[in-house]
């Protein structure tokens, strides 16, 4: 059995935390945190363990996509994919 460990950070210091783990994770998604900072996890990781891949997840939005993806983020999350699209209720009735 193979899984996957992601754990999700808010600040800098609790990422600093979470990549000093004896235990490293797969993934470490920052949540809603400024480009600065994204660029900062970024060279932290690539200095301390290069195989953790990073996530940028929340406020992501076509105006920011691009300068997020030019931090060096391996994967970016868009929740409003999901939570701002209007639901289409459709129904099937089999006789």
């Amino acid at each position: 059995l193979t899984c996957k460990i992601e754990i999700e950070v808010q600040s800098l210091e609790e990422f600093s935390q979470v990549i000093s783990l004896s235990r490293k994770p797969n993934i470490i998604m920052l949540d809603n945190m400024n480009i600065d900072y994204m660029r900062k996890a970024v060279e932290i990781r690539n200095k301390k363990s290069q195989e953790i891949l990073l996530e940028a997840s929340g406020g992501v939005n076509e105006d920011n996509i691009l300068e997020i993806a030019e931090t060096g983020i391996d994967f970016i999350s868009v929740g409003s994919l999901t939570h701002s699209t209007k639901i289409l209720d459709i129904h099937l009735i089999i006789f």
